[in-house]
């Protein structure tokens, strides 16, 4: 199916025209559970206003078959006003009701009706996906978010089966004509976008619970709670904690924004095959069942999940009580769920490191898109649906929630949340745009902010933090900080305004490196003289941006970053030894300094990290310093030394710890690229070799499998086998993976043509599938260059946005090397096949550019490390 777009100037035109007011929706699956039945009956009953009666407009919806539309009770010629996604609507009264069947189709990619047979007992599982329009592929709809209206669901459905939407169910009948059916009619909604609107449908699992909350004015508020997972998962599902979490959030949530949860019912379900973290439909949030840990998760993994669920939560003010108008403000919601989530994740649970993971996770994701060529605005231009659906982004999330806390910082906490307070209130079941926004928290704060907001806001680019120092016998004459912020894409300098702390770190006299001083600071230009610390001693460790206030990168000054090197683990304080961990990252991703280098200190240093979460990302960023940053020829080395301390450290860690989980995952993805520990590997898998403590359990198994697979140590039937012991959604996915890692031409064949050619794979199978491809010899991926972008084009027009990103991104041949090749970053045969099939194709669609454009920028990069950090080669005397 191809990509259906649609232009902002067309929705603007839409909704100048029209009101909508309901949507009665009924939907037919009583034969999901039938694989050879490819759709469903749709049935859209809408009531709409026109201001110009006599005008024209469209109605979008992505189906199998149109079977009717009437429109004012008068039946549409169907061939005369079908174009490919679009219904046109003709001579429109002032008030209008039009009435449209058709059969849609179930889905494998995630979008619209999401179909998944379990492989575990073979049950059929139903869910939907909107974001950013995809409610027209399961029923007729003005797919756009500023047309809100209210919904009616009924849904047909096996009378076995639990069915769930946004409102909560009113009736449920079973059919006297067909006993095997019952229909569900669901309440009317409060008025809302059709992107979050949704439908669940299956033999789930339910777990059932009420939140009693008190409000502010004495008000007390019962509100239902349910929670659903596939049956085959429900010994995993932890409803208890879910629950306490959810009842926590609401109490926070309800009180900081003083206004009462406004959707009656709040479920959670955790559906398989998720292209997303979670989607915050009002009523029924929708989460990847990875968020069920079937296999053993460490305390981050469960801190991670927990900071998801109050994130969607925070959206039931943030995005769905008050919407974007268009896509250009997603911020308005992502930004504020993603620091709202990590607000409560501090704010009500037994976790004190929300914002630690925070500085060392999210923002992270935001720094490497900030310095990418196609990087953007927060508030960012988006011309169409396309555009939209590759704005999902760490800009739009990490960076605008790390603006939020820079301006909470600027603001002040409490002028900040009563400017929200007064947004909900002023525009609740509305939809907005940033001056709606601003004008709110500028009269709370009493703060012009239209300078701020064009500064962080509107402009792109993520400025670098340096502390200047004059001292003179060891004492303090002055600390200036500088801040380049040169624009990516222009090359401009646009200075923001930075509210900051500067901390001075020293050893005590047991050694521990302890902060002994903080000064807080403004910073607004390209310099500024930090008053307050003249005078007083050089510390060990000057940290600029302490306490991570700002959204900036820090280098740091020549003594700094030779204690960070040489103690690092003296370090106490999370939060600045995370911030340390990433000033090193981001020196060795600029090439500023040798990516060898970080992975010493990760050698060093990860062992004695405490911060679960803080490991994992340090090892994570080793592994790719190794195999994209570090040259070839230094490479084995490297990575040998770095699998030797990981293999000690998952014998030595402690017995059932997450460090002792952290390593095991370490050296079996490290071992994909190194063959010296798979005797090791092969003793745990059958069971010959026992470290105390870890269970070697169905994840690690496959990671396991993974490593053997890739140095065709693993056979097809080794690998069927172990499906035929973890015959799960999972399983299914780790045995694809395996199976196409295996080094054999005939395999990455036919891997490739699963992915590129075929239509059978899933969305979360062809990703696999995509994983095992990528992992092998450089020799046999070379082969597929020319074949990649030859099959840019046919993919992007015939498979769905969703399924030609996955391609157009994973299949990118992004492990190229400079060693051997003989010329500069910029003349590598691979980035000088993607600047000419930019250059021939400058009309392509601007999502298709942007991935392009932003994999041969993620290489550029790793292939000018490689060059910077190259041992100088003197040359040889001739023979």
């Amino acid at each position: 199916m191809s990509n259906q777009n649609l232009r902002r100037d067309e929705a603007a035109t839409r909704s100048a025209l029209i009101t909508t007011h309901s949507y009665d929706v009924s939907l037919d699956v009583r034969r999901a559970a039938d694989p050879n039945v490819a759709g469903y009956t749709s049935r859209s009953v809408i009531t709409f206003a026109a201001g110009e009666p006599g005008a024209s407009t469209f109605l979008d919806f992505i189906s199998g078959e149109l079977h009717s539309v009437f429109l004012n009770g008068k039946g549409l010629p169907i061939a005369d006003i079908a174009d490919g996604s679009r219904i046109r609507l003709d001579n429109l009264q002032a008030e209008n009701q039009v009435t449209v069947t058709g059969t849609a189709l179930f889905s494998t990619s995630g979008e619209g009706m999401h179909r998944f047979f379990d492989p575990a007992d073979g049950q059929c599982y139903l869910y939907t996906q909107y974001e950013p329009a995809d409610a027209r592929r399961v029923f007729a709809n003005f797919e756009q978010p500023d047309l809100k209206a209210e919904f009616t669901f009924h849904v047909l459905a096996p009378s076995g089966w639990q069915v769930a939407s946004n409102g909560s169910e009113t009736e449920r009948i079973q059919l006297t004509s067909d006993p095997a059916t019952s229909r569900w009619d669901f309440a009317p909604t409060k008025p809302m976008s059709t992107y979050i609107t949704t439908v669940l449908a299956g033999p789930y699992f339910k777990a059932e619970d009420t939140w009693n909350g008190t409000l502010g004015d004495g008000t007390v508020l019962a509100v239902p709670l349910a929670l659903y997972c596939r049956a085959s998962m429900a010994e995993s599902f932890d409803a208890a904690a879910l629950f306490r979490l959810t009842r926590n959030g609401l109490d926070f949530f309800n009180g900081l924004f003083d206004f009462p949860y406004p959707w009656g019912k709040y479920d959670q379900a955790f559906v398989p095959e998720y292209n997303l973290g979670a989607m915050e439909n009002p009523g029924l949030v929708t989460f990847t069942e990875s968020y069920v840990f079937t296999s053993r998760a460490t305390d981050s993994q469960y801190q991670a999940r927990a900071n998801t669920l109050l994130h969607e939560m925070a959206h039931m003010w943030f995005g769905d009580l008050v919407t974007m108008q268009w896509w250009d403000d997603l911020w308005l919601k992502e930004s504020f769920a993603d620091y709202m989530g990590t607000l409560g994740l501090d704010r009500t649970t037994d976790w004190d490191t929300a914002w630690v993971d925070f500085a060392n996770n999210r923002k992270a994701w935001a720094y490497v898109q900030d310095q990418l060529p196609t990087t953007h605005p927060i508030v960012a231009d988006i011309p169409d649906l396309e555009a939209a659906k590759q704005n999902f982004d760490g800009i739009t999330y990490a960076k605008g929630a790390s603006v939020l806390k820079q301006l909470v910082a600027y603001v002040g906490f409490e002028a900040f949340i009563a400017g929200s307070r007064r947004y909900f209130k002023d525009h609740a079941y509305g939809n907005t745009t940033l001056a709606e926004l601003l004008a709110a928290l500028g009269a709370a704060s009493g703060r012009d902010l239209g300078e701020w907001a064009r500064r962080w806001l509107q402009t792109s680019g993520i400025s670098t933090l340096t502390g200047e120092i004059d001292e003179h016998d060891g004492v303090l004459a002055a600390v200036t900080l500088v801040q380049d912020a040169r624009d990516p894409v222009t090359g401009r300098q646009e200075p923001r305004p930075h509210r900051l702390r500067v901390g001075c770190y020293d050893f005590d006299d047991a050694g521990a490196l302890l902060r002994h001083d903080s000064v807080e600071t403004d910073l607004s230009g390209a310099r500024t003289a930090v008053a307050g610390l003249a005078g007083r001693q050089r510390p060990a460790l000057l940290l600029v941006n302490d306490e991570d206030l700002t959204y900036a990168k820090v280098r740091l000054d020549a003594r700094s970053e030779a204690t960070v090197r040489s103690s690092l683990d003296r370090l106490s304080d999370p939060m600045a030894r995370a911030l340390c961990w990433t000033a090193l990252w981001d020196s060795a991703r600029d090439a500023v300094t040798p990516a060898s280098l970080y992975v010493d200190a990760a050698m060093r240093f990860g062992p004695s990290e405490t911060g679960i979460g803080v490991l994992l990302n340090v090892l994570g960023n080793a592994s790719t310093a190794i195999e994209r940053y570090v040259p070839r020829a230094q490479r084995d080395s490297v990575r040998s030394g770095f699998l030797n301390v990981a293999a000690a450290e998952l014998l030595g860690a402690g017995p059932g710890s997450d460090q002792q989980l952290a390593w095991a995952r370490t050296v079996a993805a490290t071992s994909r690229y190194d063959a010296s520990r798979l005797e090791l590997i092969r003793g745990l898998l059958a069971g010959s070799t026992v470290v105390p403590g870890l269970a070697v359990d169905a994840e690690l198994r496959w990671n396991f499998w993974h490593a053997l697979a890739a140095h065709g140590q693993a056979s097809a039937e080794q690998l069927d086998a172990e499906l035929a012991r973890d015959n799960t959604a999972a399983g299914k996915s780790g045995h694809a993976t395996a199976m196409a890692a295996r080094p054999d031409a005939a395999v990455k064949e036919a891997a490739w043509n699963a992915a590129v050619h075929g239509t059978s794979l899933s969305n979360q199978l062809l990703s696999a599938t995509i994983a095992g491809f990528s992992t092998g010899p450089a020799a046999l991926l070379s082969a597929f260059i020319d074949r990649y972008f030859e099959c840019l084009t046919p993919v992007w027009s015939g498979r769905s946005i969703e399924i030609a990103s996955r391609i157009v991104r994973g299949l990118y041949p992004a492990a190229q090397d400079l060693d051997g090749f003989g010329g500069t970053p910029g003349t590598h045969a691979v980035i000088v096949r993607s600047d000419n099939w930019l250059a021939e194709h400058k009309d392509a669609p601007r999502a298709l550019r942007r991935i392009i454009i932003e994999q041969r920028s993620h290489l550029l990069r790793a292939l000018t490390a490689q060059a910077v950090n190259a041992p100088v080669r003197t040359a040889q005397p001739a023979s």
